[in-house]
């Protein structure tokens, strides 16, 4: 016991003396006299700053210079655009940009535009349940591709959309003792895929039969952005439904009576918040649908072509050039449609310039003929929902932050189909000033195309172009 006690009283000494010996050792060396006091700590203060109302003004000839060799790139093919100031409207620089080119998603940026100025910012689409005889409830489509079969409180693909779950519980609450579920898809009419579109893509997951109910975009995997889409979406959500209440999948389409009684109602997020989805992530099935809910406002019919004719309507109707656009669908998936660059431009333009533009010697117009006073506070909104270079959306992957400039400062949006490869967005450069450009390519792989593309906004980012 004697020796342990030692021991122990040993280590104890050894332990304090090393303690000792390395303060002494690390122990700072005294502060001159004078030194002045340790500084506070940075506050950070995140803050959205906006650009510079003065900020030197580019010129035609400095744009040039600035994209001259990005140009020269072969792997751009054949290339149209169009690149302009956003604060005056004025075209910086153009090539071809009024010959009509397939836009590929390019196209969606039409229809986000039509959709901003057709509709109340905060409509929302209501998806409801009613009462059909002998305990069976009717799950009434609305054209809303966002209402989701995923659980409370789970995560889901779309920003804040209805549930199905929901539905259910207010189906619980009813009272009404439930035996089967149907389904009412009456709300859209006309074939529910565009005769360009390809069948094979509903497994590929760039588009579903456009209906009007659909849960999670019609997607079998709900979170996955590049899920196989089910044929029969409809159907699928009742199914879901059916599941949520615990009763028979076996689900039929049906036509809910008149005057049924309204038992569950849910309500999409507002229509921005639907647009800047069905941007970031180049959303067919939404950009359909929500072509659809323009062309149902302007008293047209509830169709795929319904709403490509409402798209292009919309925009002449606000003052929008559209001359030489053509119009299949309003996703961008068919090669049928026709859209120039120098339309792409003046739109995003149009939404990044200032509410009454201040057009200066020489400027040309946003938007040809005589747009409405308010179009450009009407567009705003879509910037919010272009990918962000190397951060969000279709450009998560794009505009490596060690060789392009670009990163974080470009906005666009991205078009690809086999052979075309398009952008359109907005750029602000080292002088603060915000330049709309429009970049259209084909003929080349998409995969050789999109850096090449990149490379030209990256360049504006770094120039003044004065």
């Amino acid at each position: 016991m004697v020796w342990s006690l030692l021991t122990v009283v040993l280590v104890a000494v050894i332990a304090v003396g090393s303690v000792v010996t390395y303060r002494e050792f690390t122990k700072p060396e005294p502060l001159p006299p004078g030194t002045p006091d340790r500084p506070a700590l940075i506050a950070v203060n995140p803050q959205i700053a906006a650009v510079s109302a003065t900020a030197p003004q580019p010129t035609a000839a400095g744009v040039s210079r600035a994209i001259a060799a990005s140009l020269k790139n072969p792997a751009l093919g054949t290339l149209t655009g169009q690149i302009s100031d956003s604060l005056t409207g004025t075209v910086l620089w153009s090539q071809g940009a009024d010959r009509p080119r397939t836009p590929a998603s390019n196209a969606k940026i039409l229809t986000a535009s039509a959709a901003l100025l057709a509709l109340p910012h905060d409509q929302r689409i209501s998806t409801t349940v009613v009462a059909g005889s002998g305990g069976r409830v009717i799950l009434v489509g609305a054209g809303d591709p966002t209402l989701s079969a995923q659980p409370a409180g789970a995560e889901t693909f779309y920003t804040e959309p209805a549930r199905i779950a929901d539905l259910a519980d207010q189906i619980r609450r009813s009272g009404v003792e439930v035996s089967s579920v149907a389904v009412d898809l009456s709300a859209f009419g006309g074939p529910t895929m565009d005769p360009t579109w390809d069948r094979r893509d509903i497994a590929g997951g760039d588009i579903a039969p456009i209906e009007s109910l659909m849960a999670d975009g019609a997607r079998t995997r709900p979170l996955d952005e590049y899920s196989p889409r089910v044929d029969d979406p409809g159907i699928a959500a009742g199914k879901a439904l059916a599941e949520a209440l615990g009763v028979s999948t076996d689900v039929a389409e049906t036509t809910a009576p008149a005057g049924a009684r309204t038992i569950a109602t849910v309500t999409s997020a507002p229509l921005v918040t639907r647009v800047n989805d069905m941007m970031r992530f180049s959303d067919n099935v939404l950009a359909e649908a929500l072509s659809i809910e323009v062309s149902r406002a302007r008293g047209g019919p509830a169709t795929l072509a319904g709403g490509a004719d409402a798209v292009v309507k919309t925009l002449a109707d606000n003052g929008i050039r559209t001359t030489g656009v053509t119009l299949t669908d309003s996703s961008g998936l068919s090669y049928g449609n026709l859209v120039p660059a120098s339309v792409l431009d003046e739109l995003m333009a149009a939404a990044s310039g200032p509410t009454e533009p201040a057009t200066s010697s020489g400027a040309t117009s946003t938007a040809a003929g005589a747009p409405s006073a308010d179009i450009d506070d009407k567009l705003r909104p879509m910037l919010d929902g272009l990918p962000i270079a190397a951060g969000t959306g279709t450009l998560a992957d794009r505009f490596d932050a060690g060789t392009n400039p670009g990163a974080g400062w470009v906005r666009a949006k991205t078009g690809t189909l086999t052979g075309v490869s398009s952008l359109t967005g907005i750029v602000q450069t080292v002088d603060g000033r915000v330049l709309s450009f429009a970049l259209m390519s084909g003929g080349t792989s998409p995969a050789d195309a999109r850096p090449a593309l990149d490379a030209i906004p990256g360049d504006l980012r770094e120039c003044g172009c004065r």
